[in-house]
Formats: C-alpha cells, structure tokens, sequence
C-alpha cells in the first residue's frame, strides 16, 4: 500500500532554537533572523532582490495549545549595493505568534512544493516539539544555529504517525492509490457505514498479507493505516457532493449551516478514529485468543474501553487483585490520559494504549509516577527518546502480559 512521501509537502525544513535577541523586544526591533548557510538552502539565493514568501505561523505552546497567524515574510540582501559581500536575513512581521516565541522554543521553517511556508514554534520539552523533529529528521539543538534537513522525491514515506502530525499542522495528506480506494468503497454506495462494519471492512481487503498472532504490532498499523485511507477517499467523496450543494438559505449564505456541516466531517473524524482502534484491537485479542470484555462497568459508572479477563471476575471480590487488567485507548492523548486513573479501581497498575508519537518526558514521567503504563504499537517507539523507550510497552508484549495471567 503506498502512503505518499514527506518530499510531496516539503522541500526542505531549517530548525533552530531560538535566542534571547531573536524573540525579546527589549534586545531587538529587528525582526529578523541571519540567512544562513542553512537557510540559505531552504530560501535560494536569487538575484538580490526582495523575494516575499506568503507564510503561514504557528505556535504550539503545552500540550492542548496552538494559534495560527497568516502573512508573508521578505528574503533580502542587506548588502545588495556591496560589490564582494552579500548579508542575507529573512524579515517577519509582528503577529500574534511571533510574540509569543520565547528564548528556548524551537522554531521550524519549512518551505512547501507551492513554495509557500510555515514557520512553526513549539515550546521547548513539548510533545509537538518531539513530533516535528521526528518527522522532519532533525536533530534537537543545544544551541542556537540552524539544522537543514532537504527532502528528496520519494525519500520519507507518509505513513500513519507522520499523517498524525501532518493533521495537527493542519496539512490534508492525499492518498495516492486513488483508484484502488475508489474501486473498493463503491459498495458503500456514497454512505458512511457503521465504524464497526468499516473496520471489519478495511481488514478483509488489506492489500498486504498480516498475521495478528504473530506480529501483533505491526497487524494493528497495518489495519489502521488502510482504514485511514479508505475513510479519508470515502469522506473526500461525500464532502464535495455536500459542497456542491453550496450553504445558501432565504436570507442569503447560511454561515450556520456551513459551521455545522464542518463542525460533524471533524467530530466524525475522531469519533470513528477510536472506535476504529478499539475495533481493531478487539480482533487481535480475538485472534490470541485472549479473554477480555469490552466496555464493562467497574465503580462509579466507569467504563474501561477493555476489561481482562472480565466484569464477572472484577466484580467477585474472591477473584485475586493481580489477576485484573485494564487498557485504556486513545488515538492521541494530550491531556486525556488522566481520565483513566479513575477507572476500575481494584486494579493499581494500569495500561494505556495511544497511537500518538513522541509524548512529552513531562507526560510519560508523571504517567509513571501514578502507575500508568504507556502501551504503543511497535513501530511508533522510534518517535520516542531512548530513555522513554526503555519503559515503552509495545502490543504484543502487553498481549503476553494478560495472556499470562489467563
């Protein structure tokens, strides 16, 4: 299954962390950053003259915190007239962003195929920091000179963690087997079906031969990855035969019809996102022949997504305390993984599965300290810091964990 290449969103990416001078107004009006040898490589070196790139801004601060601000930023020389010396800098103007940018975030300045940019900041020891040095390739920086990375055609792929982050720079990643997609989802006849019939779907006609026995991990990634596909051709579909319709009402546009509309394509998104893992998940715990119950009522009303072996045994206080497991499951967690320190409450040591890439030290540590333990298909512990991979879970570890106890 091809997922598509970074080199088809990107062409190159110069990261750096930012100084004292370059974000405090008391130090600097300027406004601008040096021209590299690095940045040089993503802008170009031209003629001389003024280039203005249209620029999108983005500012990630803690975990659930995000502002965007459009403009254009101007590459120049500031030493045009002089005849053996060139001094490139890149002016940005004051917006909301840029003003928040403190010594120590991480700026990322990244030129698109359309050759347009982004100019993101990420608060340092953040999550989205984490993300974006991984997908982009770059290294963390100590200090404050720019990284380059240049992306080649067909060098990254596009594959399931780097479409998570994509999402969250707000960038729509196109599906490349448009045709393959297009000949499957016909019998949906231009309908959203259940989660659950999708799912089961999606895993029939994966075009890649898995075993969910003996490669857990990578089954789940497998499974996820071409149900994302599917839905995002199917939703392609029925989005623009809503678009065509247009939004017009007796008075004239209807703005709250259009807000609507966009407000249920979001909230389907990433209501099915994790019905869709929890779907997957189940039949992989099938396939290990694994006892579990889905959903299952524990104190107060709560409700584990996966209960091991079950409510029946969790409820008879005969039944030994170490024998109960429970996994929580969350496609992204960012502050919501707390949610499932108050559920089933005989249980001390508690499992969280997430598909979410490179989650802050922060989060893990304070997960550890209150006996969470992050559980992450395998081939997402790469986004993740040595030291954090070292506690990482993957799934068939975490399978053999309740499986033991069986």
């Amino acid at each position: 299954m091809n997922h598509g290449f970074l080199s088809q969103y990107f062409l190159a990416v110069a990261a750096k962390k930012l100084s004292a001078v370059e974000t405090d107004p008391s130090r600097s009006h300027q406004h601008e950053f040096n021209g590299s040898r690095e940045l040089k490589s993503v802008l170009g070196i031209g003629t001389g003259e003024k280039i203005s790139f249209p620029t999108r801004f983005i500012w990630f601060g803690g975990e659930n915190e995000g502002i965007v601000s459009d403009g254009n930023v101007t590459w120049y020389d500031a030493r045009l007239a002089h005849l053996t010396r060139s001094e490139y800098r890149l002016y940005f103007p004051t917006n909301e962003v840029m003003e928040l940018a403190q010594e120590g975030d991480s700026m990322f300045i990244a030129k698109r195929t359309d050759d347009t940019l982004m100019i993101i900041i990420t608060g340092s020891g953040t999550t989205l920091e984490n993300q974006l040095h991984w997908l982009f390739g770059v290294p963390k920086q100590t200090g404050f000179d720019f990284s380059l990375q240049e992306f080649e055609k067909d060098d990254i792929e596009v594959d399931y963690t780097a479409r998570f982050i994509l999402d969250e720079l707000g960038i729509d990643v196109e599906e490349p087997d448009t045709e393959l997609l297009d000949s499957l989802l016909e019998v949906f006849e231009g309908a959203f079906p259940s989660t659950k019939e999708f799912s089961l779907f999606a895993r029939k006609e994966l075009p890649v031969t898995v075993d969910a026995v003996e490669e857990p991990d990578k089954t789940l990634m497998e499974w996820i990855n071409f149900e994302e596909s599917l839905f995002r051709r199917l939703e392609r579909h029925i989005v623009a035969k809503r678009l065509e319709k247009g939004f017009a009402g007796d008075d004239g546009a209807d703005v709250d019809g259009f807000i609507s509309f966009s407000l249920s394509v979001q909230n389907r998104r990433k209501s099915r996102a994790g019905f869709s893992l929890e779907h997957h998940l189940e039949a992989i715990f099938q396939a290990n022949k694994v006892r579990y119950e889905r959903g299952a009522k524990t104190e107060n009303n709560a409700s584990p997504d996966f209960l091991f072996p079950g409510s029946e045994e969790y409820h008879d206080l005969s039944f030994p305390d170490p024998k109960l497991s429970m996994l929580g499951v969350k496609t992204s967690c960012k502050d919501r993984w707390r949610q499932v320190l108050s559920e089933a409450q005989r249980i001390t040591n508690k499992h969280l599965l997430t598909l979410e890439p490179g989650i802050s030290a922060n989060q893990t540590n304070e997960m550890r300290s209150n006996n969470l333990q992050l559980v992450l298909p395998a081939p997402i512990h790469e986004t993740y810091s040595s030291d954090q991979q070292a506690w990482l879970m993957n799934l068939r570890d975490f399978i053999g964990f309740v499986s033991a106890k069986q």
